[in-house]
């Protein structure tokens, strides 16, 4: 137990909150292009807030804004602008995080009508993340390239200690992305939540890799590493919109249907075409 507490206090120093907290207090400002008013009002209702919103049709729009978004229909004049589609706000999301991944903390946490694809990204990346890691970690060679994840092999001595400090950092990102505080002092309970619960899908997944011969464990193992960590974040996003916990039987309910997800990961990730 101390060792894994030194471990895991040695890769959650690693964090940076108040990087996290800068970076999601970055102001934008976000040009709409439409050829309608009811095109400027649609996008500017799926944005949930004009904070910083400008209309290509205002009569002295800001020469320089941060990120342009278009009606459907009308064809960017910029490979760096993206479609805002009302009817399909998680497509918007989907360009802008691949395009813009810098951004999207900001954008979150600015334009509350976006906030929840924003962090279903955040939380499936890291539980994609840590399923990789416990896949890595139990088979070195099982994901050929290491560096799609976040940091070094080198610096944890153990898978325990890497998930959980990955657990926390999606914790600030989430916190910050929904628009609240961010940090250990303003999230002790969070972070003490996921560092006690550590132990138990931790337990579980050495239990199902040893019974199952051959390596056929390490799917389970990532699945559960996914579906844990999954579980959490969704967790972590619904205290921050309802400031209510899930009861253990949702929380039970979230972690059996990312599990079928995280074994889609893992086997992907062991078994690369």
């Amino acid at each position: 137990m101390m060792r894994f507490v030194k471990q895991a206090r040695t890769a959650i120093s690693m964090l940076k909150p108040d990087e996290v907290r800068k970076r999601a207090d970055r102001p934008l400002n976000i040009g709409l292009i439409a050829s309608t008013e009811s095109g400027y009002s649609e996008m500017e209702r799926v944005l949930g807030s004009r904070e910083g919103v400008h209309r290509a049709s205002d009569p002295n729009p800001p020469n320089e804004v941060d990120l342009v978004f278009y009606e459907p229909g009308i064809s960017p004049d910029d490979q760096n602008a993206c479609t805002l589609d009302p009817r399909d706000p998680e497509a918007l999301v989907d360009t802008f995080m691949n395009r813009h991944e810098e951004l999207a903390l900001p954008l979150a946490r600015q334009f509350p009508g976006l906030r929840k694809c924003v962090v279903e990204r955040i939380v499936h990346a890291i539980a994609r993340e840590n399923a990789l890691f416990a896949l890595a970690t139990a088979l070195p060679n099982v994901v050929p390239n290491l560096i799609e994840l976040p940091w070094a092999f080198g610096e944890f001595a153990s898978d325990t200690a890497f998930l959980t400090a990955n657990q926390v950092r999606m914790a600030f990102l989430i916190a910050a992305a929904c628009g609240h505080e961010v940090g250990f002092s303003h999230q002790k309970a969070e972070v003490v939540s996921i560092v006690g619960g550590a132990f138990g899908w931790r337990a579980l997944a050495r239990e199902l890799a040893g019974k199952i011969p051959l390596g056929g464990g390490l799917i389970p193992k990532g699945a559960i590493a996914y579906a844990g960590t999954f579980a959490v974040g969704k967790g972590l996003e619904y205290y921050h919109h309802t400031n209510r916990h899930y009861t253990a039987d949702e929380s039970q309910s979230v972690y059996r249907q990312a599990f079928e997800r995280g074994r889609q990961v893992a086997e992907s990730a062991a078994n690369p075409r």
